[in-house]
Protein backbone atom coordinates (compact mmCIF):
# COMPACT_ATOMS: atom_id res chain seq x y z
CA UNK A 1 0.00 0.00 0.00
CA UNK A 2 1.42 3.49 -0.88
CA UNK A 3 -0.71 6.00 1.20
CA UNK A 4 -0.81 9.23 -0.86
CA UNK A 5 -2.63 11.14 1.83
CA UNK A 6 -2.84 9.45 5.13
CA UNK A 7 -5.41 9.83 7.14
CA UNK A 8 -5.24 11.23 11.13
CA UNK A 9 -4.34 9.51 13.65
CA UNK A 10 -7.26 9.13 16.32
CA UNK A 11 -7.15 12.21 18.35
CA UNK A 12 -8.29 9.63 21.54
CA UNK A 13 -5.31 7.37 20.56
CA UNK A 14 -3.26 7.18 23.68
CA UNK A 15 0.58 9.33 23.05
CA UNK A 16 2.34 7.12 25.72
CA UNK A 17 1.83 2.95 26.81
CA UNK A 18 2.32 2.19 30.41
CA UNK A 19 5.07 0.02 30.84
CA UNK A 20 3.24 -3.57 31.68
CA UNK A 21 5.96 -4.74 34.32
CA UNK A 22 8.67 -3.13 35.98
CA UNK A 23 12.69 -4.35 36.83
CA UNK A 24 13.41 -6.80 39.47
CA UNK A 25 16.66 -7.22 40.92
CA UNK A 26 18.17 -10.71 40.35
CA UNK A 27 19.15 -12.95 43.79
CA UNK A 28 22.71 -11.32 43.10
CA UNK A 29 22.64 -7.90 40.98
CA UNK A 30 25.64 -6.83 38.73
CA UNK A 31 27.56 -4.18 39.36
CA UNK A 32 27.45 -2.63 36.23
CA UNK A 33 25.50 0.41 36.06
CA UNK A 34 25.98 1.76 39.54
CA UNK A 35 27.78 4.79 40.10
CA UNK A 36 30.63 5.40 42.72
CA UNK A 37 29.11 6.61 45.28
CA UNK A 38 26.64 3.29 44.95
CA UNK A 39 29.82 0.63 44.27
CA UNK A 40 30.85 2.29 47.88
CA UNK A 41 27.63 1.63 49.34
CA UNK A 42 28.04 -1.72 48.35
CA UNK A 43 31.80 -1.99 49.86
CA UNK A 44 29.77 -0.68 52.71
CA UNK A 45 27.78 -3.53 53.34
CA UNK A 46 30.24 -5.83 53.00
CA UNK A 47 32.06 -4.39 55.85
CA UNK A 48 35.24 -2.41 53.83
CA UNK A 49 36.09 0.49 55.86
CA UNK A 50 34.95 3.64 55.21
CA UNK A 51 38.56 5.09 54.78
CA UNK A 52 38.90 2.14 52.06
CA UNK A 53 35.49 2.11 50.13
CA UNK A 54 36.73 4.92 47.76
CA UNK A 55 39.94 3.50 46.18
CA UNK A 56 38.37 -0.46 46.13
CA UNK A 57 35.21 1.30 44.28
CA UNK A 58 37.93 2.83 41.79
CA UNK A 59 39.76 -0.93 41.69
CA UNK A 60 36.29 -1.85 40.80
CA UNK A 61 35.77 0.47 38.58
CA UNK A 62 39.05 0.16 36.97
CA UNK A 63 38.19 -3.44 36.19
CA UNK A 64 35.21 -3.30 34.99
CA UNK A 65 34.89 -0.60 32.37
CA UNK A 66 38.97 -0.33 31.47
CA UNK A 67 39.63 -4.27 31.72
CA UNK A 68 36.12 -5.51 30.85
CA UNK A 69 36.51 -7.96 33.55
CA UNK A 70 33.52 -10.72 33.04
CA UNK A 71 34.50 -12.51 36.80
CA UNK A 72 35.18 -11.25 40.11
CA UNK A 73 38.48 -13.94 39.91
CA UNK A 74 39.63 -11.78 36.97
CA UNK A 75 40.26 -9.05 39.37
CA UNK A 76 43.67 -9.86 40.78
CA UNK A 77 45.10 -7.00 42.59
CA UNK A 78 41.87 -7.56 44.92
CA UNK A 79 41.89 -9.83 48.19
CA UNK A 80 41.01 -13.22 47.78
CA UNK A 81 38.73 -12.60 50.73
CA UNK A 82 37.34 -9.88 48.57
CA UNK A 83 36.79 -11.12 45.44
CA UNK A 84 34.81 -14.18 47.63
CA UNK A 85 32.20 -11.90 49.42
CA UNK A 86 31.59 -9.82 46.10
CA UNK A 87 30.81 -13.18 44.82
CA UNK A 88 28.38 -14.04 47.14
CA UNK A 89 26.86 -11.24 47.00
CA UNK A 90 26.76 -9.65 43.76
CA UNK A 91 27.92 -10.25 39.68
CA UNK A 92 29.74 -8.06 36.80
CA UNK A 93 26.72 -9.57 34.59
CA UNK A 94 26.14 -8.33 30.97
CA UNK A 95 22.84 -9.03 29.29
CA UNK A 96 22.78 -12.74 28.11
CA UNK A 97 23.64 -13.11 24.25
CA UNK A 98 20.53 -15.29 23.02
CA UNK A 99 21.64 -14.72 19.29
CA UNK A 100 24.07 -12.71 17.24
CA UNK A 101 23.27 -11.77 13.55
CA UNK A 102 26.10 -10.63 11.28
CA UNK A 103 24.90 -9.07 7.68
CA UNK A 104 26.40 -8.65 4.18
CA UNK A 105 27.36 -5.66 5.05
CA UNK A 106 29.56 -6.46 8.58
CA UNK A 107 26.73 -4.95 10.42
CA UNK A 108 26.19 -7.06 13.68
CA UNK A 109 22.86 -7.70 15.60
CA UNK A 110 23.00 -9.05 19.09
CA UNK A 111 19.21 -10.64 20.56
CA UNK A 112 20.19 -9.46 24.44
CA UNK A 113 18.32 -11.56 27.05
CA UNK A 114 18.00 -9.29 30.43
CA UNK A 115 17.31 -10.76 33.80
CA UNK A 116 13.54 -11.68 34.69
CA UNK A 117 10.69 -10.16 36.52
CA UNK A 118 10.75 -12.54 39.61
CA UNK A 119 7.92 -14.67 38.03
CA UNK A 120 10.05 -16.73 35.57
CA UNK A 121 9.86 -14.44 32.56
CA UNK A 122 12.82 -13.12 30.44
CA UNK A 123 12.76 -9.95 28.78
CA UNK A 124 14.88 -9.39 25.49
CA UNK A 125 16.55 -6.40 23.47
CA UNK A 126 18.52 -5.98 20.52
CA UNK A 127 21.47 -3.98 19.85
CA UNK A 128 23.30 -3.15 16.79
CA UNK A 129 27.22 -2.25 15.90
CA UNK A 130 27.40 -0.90 12.38
CA UNK A 131 31.02 -0.82 11.14
CA UNK A 132 32.25 2.10 8.49
CA UNK A 133 35.63 3.08 7.49
CA UNK A 134 35.90 5.89 10.17
CA UNK A 135 34.15 4.55 12.97
CA UNK A 136 32.23 2.14 14.38
CA UNK A 137 28.86 3.14 15.53
CA UNK A 138 26.81 1.24 18.80
CA UNK A 139 22.97 1.11 18.40
CA UNK A 140 22.00 0.85 21.85
CA UNK A 141 18.55 0.48 23.31
CA UNK A 142 16.71 1.61 25.84
CA UNK A 143 13.38 0.28 26.97
CA UNK A 144 12.03 -3.25 26.03
CA UNK A 145 9.50 -2.48 23.54
CA UNK A 146 8.65 1.24 22.91
CA UNK A 147 6.46 3.41 24.47
CA UNK A 148 5.61 5.62 21.03
CA UNK A 149 3.43 4.41 18.26
CA UNK A 150 4.93 5.63 15.03
CA UNK A 151 3.27 4.37 12.01
CA UNK A 152 6.27 3.80 10.19
CA UNK A 153 8.63 2.40 12.98
CA UNK A 154 8.48 -1.44 13.56
CA UNK A 155 10.03 -1.10 16.89
CA UNK A 156 7.12 1.31 17.67
CA UNK A 157 4.56 -1.72 16.79
CA UNK A 158 5.62 -3.66 20.84
CA UNK A 159 3.93 -3.50 23.67
CA UNK A 160 6.39 -1.50 25.79
CA UNK A 161 7.53 -3.83 28.57
CA UNK A 162 9.58 -2.37 31.21
CA UNK A 163 12.55 0.30 31.13
CA UNK A 164 15.70 -0.54 31.26
CA UNK A 165 18.35 0.09 33.83
CA UNK A 166 21.20 1.90 33.57
CA UNK A 167 23.61 -1.36 33.77
CA UNK A 168 21.27 -2.54 31.15
CA UNK A 169 22.15 0.09 29.20
CA UNK A 170 25.73 0.36 29.87
CA UNK A 171 26.12 -3.68 29.83
CA UNK A 172 25.06 -3.50 25.92
CA UNK A 173 28.26 -1.20 25.56
CA UNK A 174 30.25 -3.86 27.64
CA UNK A 175 28.66 -6.83 25.26
CA UNK A 176 29.32 -5.42 22.19
CA UNK A 177 33.33 -4.50 23.46
CA UNK A 178 33.11 -8.43 24.90
CA UNK A 179 31.86 -9.75 21.06
CA UNK A 180 34.28 -7.73 18.98
CA UNK A 181 37.32 -8.55 21.47
CA UNK A 182 37.42 -4.76 22.02
CA UNK A 183 39.11 -4.19 25.41
CA UNK A 184 42.58 -4.82 24.03
CA UNK A 185 44.59 -2.06 22.25
CA UNK A 186 44.43 -2.20 18.42
CA UNK A 187 45.60 -0.53 15.55
CA UNK A 188 42.49 0.46 13.40
CA UNK A 189 41.80 3.67 11.38
CA UNK A 190 39.78 4.70 14.39
CA UNK A 191 42.43 4.97 16.92
CA UNK A 192 42.26 2.07 19.06
CA UNK A 193 38.94 1.07 19.80
CA UNK A 194 36.40 -0.81 17.06
CA UNK A 195 33.25 0.87 19.20
CA UNK A 196 33.80 4.44 18.44
CA UNK A 197 30.72 6.20 18.73
CA UNK A 198 26.90 5.23 20.42
CA UNK A 199 23.77 6.25 19.61
CA UNK A 200 20.75 5.55 21.38
CA UNK A 201 18.45 4.80 18.78
CA UNK A 202 17.88 1.32 19.27
CA UNK A 203 14.46 -0.44 20.89
CA UNK A 204 12.67 2.52 23.21
CA UNK A 205 11.97 6.32 23.28
CA UNK A 206 15.21 7.35 25.69
CA UNK A 207 13.60 10.44 27.20
CA UNK A 208 11.18 8.37 28.70
CA UNK A 209 13.65 6.42 30.44
CA UNK A 210 15.17 9.63 31.65
CA UNK A 211 17.19 8.72 34.76
CA UNK A 212 18.54 5.20 33.80
CA UNK A 213 19.78 6.68 30.04
CA UNK A 214 21.45 9.95 31.44
CA UNK A 215 23.73 7.56 34.63
CA UNK A 216 24.54 5.09 31.97
CA UNK A 217 25.36 8.02 29.44
CA UNK A 218 27.93 9.33 32.24
CA UNK A 219 29.42 6.22 32.59
CA UNK A 220 30.22 5.17 28.98
CA UNK A 221 31.64 8.84 28.96
CA UNK A 222 33.34 8.68 32.38
CA UNK A 223 36.97 9.24 31.49
CA UNK A 224 38.75 6.85 33.58
CA UNK A 225 36.73 3.92 32.09
CA UNK A 226 34.96 3.50 29.04
CA UNK A 227 35.82 6.91 28.15
CA UNK A 228 33.73 7.91 24.94
CA UNK A 229 33.42 11.61 24.25
CA UNK A 230 30.42 13.16 24.09
CA UNK A 231 30.57 14.26 21.17
CA UNK A 232 30.91 10.57 20.33
CA UNK A 233 26.88 9.97 21.63
CA UNK A 234 24.12 10.81 20.03
CA UNK A 235 20.52 10.62 21.88
CA UNK A 236 17.81 10.47 19.57
CA UNK A 237 13.72 11.47 20.74
CA UNK A 238 10.82 11.72 18.94
CA UNK A 239 10.68 15.23 20.71
CA UNK A 240 9.92 14.87 24.54
CA UNK A 241 10.06 18.31 24.95
CA UNK A 242 10.26 18.90 28.58
CA UNK A 243 13.47 16.63 28.96
CA UNK A 244 15.62 17.82 25.72
CA UNK A 245 17.40 20.46 27.88
CA UNK A 246 17.66 17.96 30.91
CA UNK A 247 19.75 15.87 29.32
CA UNK A 248 21.65 18.53 27.33
CA UNK A 249 22.59 20.06 30.73
CA UNK A 250 23.31 16.92 32.80
CA UNK A 251 25.34 15.04 29.63
CA UNK A 252 26.25 17.23 27.01
CA UNK A 253 25.61 14.47 24.31
CA UNK A 254 24.72 15.33 20.95
CA UNK A 255 21.20 15.32 20.13
CA UNK A 256 19.20 13.90 17.22
CA UNK A 257 15.21 14.72 16.55
CA UNK A 258 13.13 11.74 14.75
CA UNK A 259 11.15 14.69 12.84
CA UNK A 260 10.25 13.10 9.84
CA UNK A 261 7.00 15.38 8.69
CA UNK A 262 7.04 19.35 8.70
CA UNK A 263 3.29 19.90 9.29
CA UNK A 264 1.36 19.13 12.25
CA UNK A 265 -1.25 16.96 10.40
CA UNK A 266 1.53 14.61 8.63
CA UNK A 267 3.52 14.06 12.35
CA UNK A 268 0.41 13.16 14.16
CA UNK A 269 0.07 10.17 11.98
CA UNK A 270 4.17 9.80 11.34
CA UNK A 271 4.72 10.18 15.27
CA UNK A 272 1.62 10.69 17.24
CA UNK A 273 3.60 12.01 19.99
CA UNK A 274 3.46 15.61 18.09
CA UNK A 275 -0.04 15.70 19.37
CA UNK A 276 1.33 16.65 22.97
CA UNK A 277 4.77 18.43 21.70
CA UNK A 278 3.77 19.91 18.51
CA UNK A 279 6.50 21.16 16.37
CA UNK A 280 6.64 24.89 17.12
CA UNK A 281 7.39 23.34 20.71
CA UNK A 282 9.81 20.85 19.79
CA UNK A 283 11.80 23.05 17.48
CA UNK A 284 12.13 25.77 20.07
CA UNK A 285 13.61 23.11 22.43
CA UNK A 286 16.32 22.85 19.77
CA UNK A 287 17.33 26.44 19.45
CA UNK A 288 17.58 26.25 23.27
CA UNK A 289 19.58 22.59 23.18
CA UNK A 290 22.71 23.49 25.64
CA UNK A 291 26.08 23.45 23.64
CA UNK A 292 24.01 23.62 20.34
CA UNK A 293 26.27 25.32 18.14
CA UNK A 294 27.80 24.92 14.15
CA UNK A 295 30.98 22.82 15.70
CA UNK A 296 27.62 20.86 17.37
CA UNK A 297 24.78 20.60 15.29
CA UNK A 298 21.51 18.97 15.46
CA UNK A 299 20.72 16.38 13.90
CA UNK A 300 17.13 15.93 12.23
CA UNK A 301 16.65 12.25 11.29
CA UNK A 302 13.41 12.12 8.37
CA UNK A 303 12.42 8.63 6.91
CA UNK A 304 11.98 9.28 3.18
CA UNK A 305 8.11 7.73 2.76
CA UNK A 306 7.02 7.26 -1.04
CA UNK A 307 4.33 10.08 -1.61
CA UNK A 308 3.77 10.94 1.85
CA UNK A 309 6.32 13.67 3.22
CA UNK A 310 9.25 13.49 0.03
CA UNK A 311 7.87 16.57 -1.96
CA UNK A 312 10.11 19.58 -3.12
CA UNK A 313 7.59 21.52 -0.90
CA UNK A 314 7.89 19.53 2.31
CA UNK A 315 11.77 19.87 1.61
CA UNK A 316 11.17 23.68 1.35
CA UNK A 317 9.13 23.77 4.66
CA UNK A 318 11.81 21.62 6.29
CA UNK A 319 14.34 24.40 5.34
CA UNK A 320 12.12 27.53 6.81
CA UNK A 321 11.03 25.22 10.01
CA UNK A 322 14.99 24.63 10.69
CA UNK A 323 15.79 28.29 10.48
CA UNK A 324 18.08 29.84 13.26
CA UNK A 325 18.86 26.14 14.46
CA UNK A 326 22.08 24.78 13.83
CA UNK A 327 21.39 21.55 11.90
CA UNK A 328 22.42 18.49 9.75
CA UNK A 329 19.22 16.75 8.05
CA UNK A 330 19.87 12.67 7.80
CA UNK A 331 17.55 11.71 4.91
CA UNK A 332 16.55 7.78 5.91
CA UNK A 333 15.89 5.28 2.87
CA UNK A 334 12.12 3.57 4.62
CA UNK A 335 13.33 0.18 5.86
CA UNK A 336 10.45 -2.02 4.62
CA UNK A 337 9.60 -4.32 7.58
CA UNK A 338 6.53 -7.01 7.05
CA UNK A 339 2.84 -5.56 7.09
CA UNK A 340 4.38 -1.92 6.80
CA UNK A 341 1.48 -0.26 4.79
CA UNK A 342 4.46 2.28 3.34
CA UNK A 343 7.25 2.26 0.63
CA UNK A 344 10.28 3.58 0.19
CA UNK A 345 10.85 6.78 -1.68
CA UNK A 346 12.17 6.76 -5.41
CA UNK A 347 15.39 7.13 -5.23
CA UNK A 348 15.48 10.13 -7.83
CA UNK A 349 13.20 11.87 -5.49
CA UNK A 350 15.29 11.05 -2.28
CA UNK A 351 18.31 13.07 -4.36
CA UNK A 352 15.84 15.73 -5.71
CA UNK A 353 14.87 16.68 -2.08
CA UNK A 354 18.48 16.34 -1.17
CA UNK A 355 19.63 18.50 -3.35
CA UNK A 356 17.63 21.27 -2.66
CA UNK A 357 17.66 20.96 1.24
CA UNK A 358 21.86 21.02 0.76
CA UNK A 359 21.90 24.46 -1.67
CA UNK A 360 20.08 26.15 1.12
CA UNK A 361 22.90 25.39 3.10
CA UNK A 362 22.60 22.63 4.97
CA UNK A 363 24.19 19.28 5.10
CA UNK A 364 21.83 16.48 3.84
CA UNK A 365 23.16 13.46 3.45
CA UNK A 366 21.61 9.66 2.71
CA UNK A 367 21.67 7.54 5.38
CA UNK A 368 23.26 4.47 3.71
CA UNK A 369 20.80 1.17 4.63
CA UNK A 370 22.68 -1.33 6.86
CA UNK A 371 21.62 -4.50 8.09
CA UNK A 372 18.55 -4.86 6.45
CA UNK A 373 18.63 -8.03 5.62
CA UNK A 374 18.54 -9.33 9.48
CA UNK A 375 15.96 -6.52 9.99
CA UNK A 376 18.54 -4.58 12.01
CA UNK A 377 17.99 -1.02 9.80
CA UNK A 378 16.57 2.27 11.22
CA UNK A 379 13.28 1.28 12.38
CA UNK A 380 13.17 -2.55 12.10
CA UNK A 381 14.47 -3.53 15.38
CA UNK A 382 11.57 -6.16 16.92
CA UNK A 383 13.78 -8.52 18.41
CA UNK A 384 12.89 -10.48 15.84
CA UNK A 385 14.10 -13.57 17.13
CA UNK A 386 11.46 -13.74 19.05
CA UNK A 387 9.46 -15.26 16.34
CA UNK A 388 11.72 -18.34 15.60
CA UNK A 389 10.79 -21.60 16.98
CA UNK A 390 12.96 -23.00 19.42
CA UNK A 391 15.08 -25.37 18.21
CA UNK A 392 16.04 -22.38 15.56
CA UNK A 393 16.77 -20.19 18.94
CA UNK A 394 18.54 -22.69 20.92
CA UNK A 395 20.94 -23.09 17.52
CA UNK A 396 21.72 -19.43 17.56
CA UNK A 397 22.06 -19.47 21.18
CA UNK A 398 24.57 -22.67 20.98
CA UNK A 399 26.58 -20.89 18.21
CA UNK A 400 26.41 -17.11 20.06
CA UNK A 401 28.14 -19.12 23.09
CA UNK A 402 30.91 -21.21 21.13
CA UNK A 403 31.99 -18.13 18.66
Amino acid sequence: MNPTTPALARTDAPLEKTALEVYVAPDRPSLIGLSRAELMACLGELGVPEKQRKMRAQQLWHWMYVRGAQTFADMTNVSKDMRTQLEARFTVDRPEVVAEQISNDGTRKWLLRLPGDGVGRAHEVECVYIPETDRGTLCVSSQVGCTLNCSFCHTGTQRLVRNLTAGEIVGQVMVARDRLNDWVDRETPNGNRLVTNVVMMGMGEPLYNFDAVRDALNIVMDNEGIALSRRRITLSTSGVVPNIGRMGEETGVMLAISLHAVRDELRNELVPLNKKYPLAQLLDACRNYPGASNSRRITFEYVMLKGVNDSLDDAKLLVKLLKGIPAKINLIPFNPWPGSKYECSDWEQIEKFSEYVFNAGYSSPVRTPRGRDILAACGQLKSETEKLSVRERDALRAMAMTD
